[in-house]
């Protein structure tokens, strides 16, 4: 079985978002709110997933991730809107 590759947004406690990556996607939103997580999010709790993507490779993802990061709060909450709708 071939491993996935998430990017992923999460919505912290003070209501800013955090992307990332990982090839676990429970197991990295439990960290993240066990305060092992990012940095960023570490004073930020707790965090909850808001939006997620599932790819093949790691390389793919990897990009996806720092595309999102560039995007304003206005994108991110674009995305997540447009996500939840289908």
């Amino acid at each position: 079985m071939p491993e996935k590759h998430y990017v992923y947004i999460l919505e912290c406690a003070d209501g800013s978002f955090y992307t990332g990556y990982t090839n676990n996607l429970q197991k990295r939103i439990r960290t993240h709110n066990a305060g092992k997580g990012a940095k960023y999010t570490h004073s930020r709790l707790p965090v909850k997933l808001v939006y997620s993507e599932i790819y093949e490779d790691k390389t793919s993802a990897l990009r996806r991730e720092y595309a999102i990061k560039q995007f304003t709060r206005a994108q991110k909450l674009f995305l997540i809107q447009n996500a939840s709708r289908e």
